[in-house]
């Protein structure tokens, strides 16, 4: 893969890559900049790696995921407080939608991270399950309990 083939399928999946990343952490931007900012770093230092048969989306994703992971377990032994699980609210006209947009965030954020990533895939990136089982490393049948057991906790607890 060329430099401009990179830097072309890296703009088309650029928003959907920080989408994903900011959902996984939990709406801190931050990080998920961070995040996604390694991640290219590592993509195109791979790129020749890269399989054209492959979707470049999935391979990009997955590299992603695997800094995300990375970057867990950095912060669990560097003692971090917390992820900030809040969003600010502005606004009379969507503070309804706002609020449910919360709602849902601080609930995708009690999700364990393996849940909320197989959630996020599926459901805000369009991902199928054989290509999230590559993404994460998981077999199809755990992304499709994960898939189930997130959709059963989200229900509980949304209906609270």
């Amino acid at each position: 893969m060329t430099r401009e083939q990179f830097v072309e399928q890296v703009g088309r999946e650029q928003a959907h890559l920080r989408l994903f990343l900011t959902a996984l952490c939990c709406g801190n931007g931050a990080e998920a900049d961070d995040i996604a900012q390694e991640a290219l770093i590592k993509a195109y230092l791979r790129s020749s790696q890269y399989d054209e048969r492959g979707q470049f989306s999935a391979w990009l994703m997955k590299i992603a995921y695997r800094v995300f992971i990375d970057s867990r377990r950095k912060q669990k032994h560097q003692q971090q407080l917390p992820l900030e699980k809040a969003i600010t609210l502005q606004g009379n006209s969507k503070s309804d939608e706002a609020f449910r947009y919360q709602e849902l965030h601080t609930a995708l954020a009690t999700l364990s991270e393996t849940m909320r990533t197989s959630i996020l895939l599926h459901y805000m990136q369009g991902y199928q399950i054989k290509e999230i089982a590559e993404i994460t490393e998981n077999s199809e049948d755990a992304i499709k309990k994960q898939l189930s057991r997130g959709r059963q906790e989200l229900k509980h607890i949304l209906e609270r």
